[in-house]
């Protein structure tokens, strides 16, 4: 299992973000918590920000180091400053390379997208039939081997297809489309969702069999105030909420929350 973070509010710096809290993405991946398979996550790493004044397509550092071995993400964690951040520590399954390809987040134009959890035997069981499900444009985009990207593919296909809905109910809609493929194939699936347009944070704590991976979020704590941070694990001491199991929580650009059990 992996571990995943997520930034809405005034700005601020990565450093701030991925280093200072005493539970860190940094200590996460050498000494996560929670992690229900797996002891670290040392197979790569990433982060997506947005420009604070521009409304440019957003700004990705990636590794296949742990991400405590990166030299350089220090010194652009003090530099960097933004209102809206997803990060990712990685632990491939088995089955899948290390590779710049396979380390999220994911994006297509001003989306990031960022997955906890995995699909059961995924090349075995559902590669194939989510791939028939994409449209085209999605299709060809598949870069990488991941379950992971895959999910991203079908979330925009979804949001392509009913571009008029909002964006809760396409992932809404994914998650529930996964969740037969996965019964239908006999498998497991676990769902831990992060999306982002720059604006607002789309987020699913959603696994097939009970419980899903862990997932929390607090909103205007005093360290980060005017905010709303979602992590795998809480970062400090504070009050931390556990997103609701098989719940979708959508924040908006005021940091105004709302929840729906699917």
């Amino acid at each position: 299992m992996c571990r995943l973070l997520a930034y809405l509010g005034s700005p601020i710096s990565l450093e701030s973000l991925l280093y200072k809290p005493e539970h860190s993405l940094i200590v996460q991946s050498y000494q996560p918590r929670e992690m229900t398979s797996g002891l670290v996550n040392a197979d790569g790493f990433g982060v997506g920000w947005y420009h604070i004044q521009k409304d440019i397509e957003p700004f990705i550092y990636k590794n296949t180091l742990p991400i405590w071995n990166d030299i350089n993400l220090p010194s652009l964690s003090r530099y960097v400053e933004s209102k809206c951040v997803l990060a990712y520590i990685r632990s491939a399954t088995p089955d899948e390379s290390v590779d710049f390809v396979n380390c999220q987040p994911f994006n297509h134009q001003q989306q990031l997208f960022i997955h906890n959890g995995l699909i059961e035997n995924f090349r075995k069981t559902l590669h194939r039939k989510i791939r028939s499900t994409l449209t085209q444009d999605f299709y060809e985009q598949i870069n990488g081997n991941t379950d992971s990207e895959h999910i991203f593919a079908l979330l925009l296909s979804q949001s392509q297809i009913n571009k008029h809905r909002p964006p809760e109910s396409a992932l809404r809609t994914t998650l529930l489309t996964l969740s037969e493929m996965a019964k239908r194939y006999q498998v497991e699936a676990s769902l831990n969702i992060i999306s982002t347009d720059g604006h607002r944070l789309i987020a699913s704590r959603f696994a097939t069999t009970s419980p899903p991976p862990s997932l929390y979020w607090i909103r205007d704590d005093p360290t980060f105030p005017k905010s709303v941070i979602i992590a795998s694990e809480p970062l400090f001491r504070g009050n931390w909420i556990p997103f609701p199991e098989n719940s979708i929580i959508s924040v908006g650009a005021d940091c105004e929350i709302q929840i729906e059990q699917i």
